[in-house]
């Protein structure tokens, strides 16, 4: 098996695994979950007592309490990353004479990233207290299907304004609550949706200006190069061109460490891409990733006593204004005043 089939087969299965994800992640009860559920009860009778506690307690530390391990891991991911663009493909693209701003445009996009990623993780996403708590829940309407009137969050004993969430990993209440981001070790809400946003679409555009950059050094290298002028003889002694899977072993075999960071940047692209899709769906839409999730699991939420038990509950998006309107609300989040006056 070549190369070229090789690495198919892996992206293939990277990008497979990726999207079972993403689909069963809005459900409560799945497949996948199931599926782990039962291999963790089987591994639970192989591996000691001792070292499953460890292991629990390990996995509760680094996902349900806020920890800095992320943040770091991102900043030494874009190191490496940046680092191997820098000596190996910059020097390389300056020797080849190549325009000087599409070879520092990573590097800009980079640093609007940083400035972003600063601003998203130090933040207050829109903290929830006794003393704001009374305004909040004047700022949005209750859907009656996903945020109920009169509820109380039982650990900051406020009352929940619509369309807020009790963060178990901040341990606080969260206006507009997005979800908690373990790469900027912080919540999403009401007030940093919008740095969110960019941050997601400028990291995006940081790799794919680092995988366009590479692409086309390593294009320009084969040009200049006679790999792809070259013929070689079958079993038969018929000459044939050299194969594209024999061409981008060859790139392997010379630039090792520029492809496999080209491999991983495109890859990223695509995940990123896809993500920065979604959110942007739902910034459209007037959408927080919490209320998409519990849309799509079935009963929505509970019935009050007031409620009649037979008449089933339809969830409606109460909350959309139009396209630039509900664009416009991620940047600038209404407040109490601001619906007074409508």
């Amino acid at each position: 098996m070549d190369f070229l089939t090789l690495f198919l087969i892996y992206l293939g299965l990277v990008l497979a695994v990726t999207a079972l994800l993403c689909l069963c992640s809005g459900r409560k009860e799945n497949f996948l979950t199931r599926s782990i559920n039962r291999a963790s009860q089987v591994l639970s009778l192989v591996i000691p007592s001792q070292l499953q506690r460890v292991t629990h307690q390990a996995l509760h530390r680094l996902f349900h309490t806020r920890s800095c391990l992320f943040m770091v891991l991102h900043v030494a991911l874009q190191a490496a990353v940046f680092g191997e663009y820098t000596w190996e493909v910059f020097v390389y693209c300056w020797e080849l004479q190549f325009h000087l701003l599409l070879l520092l445009l990573p590097y800009l996009l980079l640093a609007g990233n940083l400035g972003c990623f600063l601003l998203c993780s130090r933040a207050n996403p829109g903290t929830v207290t006794k003393s704001n708590a009374a305004a909040l829940v004047q700022v949005y309407a209750y859907d009656g299907v996903l945020f109920q009137r009169g509820l109380v969050c039982p650990t900051c004993t406020v009352e929940k304004p619509a369309r807020s969430k009790h963060c178990s990993v901040c341990r606080t209440c969260v206006h507009r609550f997005d979800h908690h981001c373990v790469w900027v070790n912080n919540c999403i809400g009401a007030s940093n949706a919008g740095v969110f946003l960019l941050y997601l679409l400028s990291l995006t555009a940081t790799a794919g200006a680092l995988a366009a950059v590479t692409a086309a050094f390593l294009i320009h290298v084969l040009l200049l190069s006679d790999i792809m002028h070259s013929t070689y003889l079958d079993a038969h002694g018929q000459e044939h061109p050299v194969e594209i899977p024999f061409v981008i072993q060859h790139l392997f075999l010379t630039f090792p460490r520029i492809v496999f960071m080209l491999g991983f940047v495109i890859l990223l692209t695509l995940v990123l891409g896809g993500y920065c899709s979604f959110s942007l769906y739902l910034a459209l839409t007037n959408q927080t990733t919490n209320e998409w999730c519990k849309s799509r699991r079935s009963g929505g939420s509970p019935h009050l006593p007031s409620q009649p038990q037979d008449r089933p509950l339809v969830y409606k998006n109460i909350y959309s204004k139009g396209i630039w309107r509900n664009l416009k609300e991620i940047f600038n989040p209404p407040t109490v005043l601001e619906r007074k006056k409508k």
